[in-house]
């Protein structure tokens, strides 16, 4: 009889800890400008591990700018200039390559477990997912 007793005071305390979950605060903070904020925070991280990793007198190297409501990432080496670039726009993240060409498109939905998720091809994606996505091929190219 414990054991019954025991789960209905999980689900009891389960109910109270939702009962907390604010999810006004959580819903605010899953929208484009703040999302968009927090990818290229993790960009800029991204760029720092990966420039850290190339040997020493590479004769590349990687760099995020901005520009207005667009950030760009940037590959340049001797000969050649490779850029990935991110836009907050009006219903999404556009991701294009540096000839402008769009890569894909990021868009939010905020889930029923409260939770926000980016969307790529109508796939939810985490954000790690999102960067590996627009930035793979230019930060470990096959040439």
């Amino acid at each position: 009889m414990d054991n019954k007793a025991d789960k209905v005071e999980n689900v009891n305390q389960t109910e109270k800890d939702n009962s907390k979950f604010n999810w006004v605060a959580e819903r605010s903070s899953c929208s484009l400008p703040k999302v968009f904020q927090t990818l290229r925070a993790q960009v800029e991280e991204d760029v720092k591990t990966r420039n850290a990793q190339r040997p020493k007198n590479s004769p590349y190297e990687f760099a995020v700018q901005e520009s207005g409501s667009d950030f760009t990432v940037l590959y340049v080496a001797k000969d050649v200039s490779r850029s990935v670039i991110f836009t907050l726009a009006k219903n999404g993240i556009l991701v294009r390559d540096g000839e402008g060409n769009q890569m894909f498109e990021v868009t939010l939905t905020f889930t029923p477990d409260g939770e926000c998720k980016l969307i790529v091809n109508e796939e939810q994606r985490d954000f790690w997912q999102v960067r590996r996505m627009a930035l793979e091929e230019l930060m470990f190219p096959r040439f």
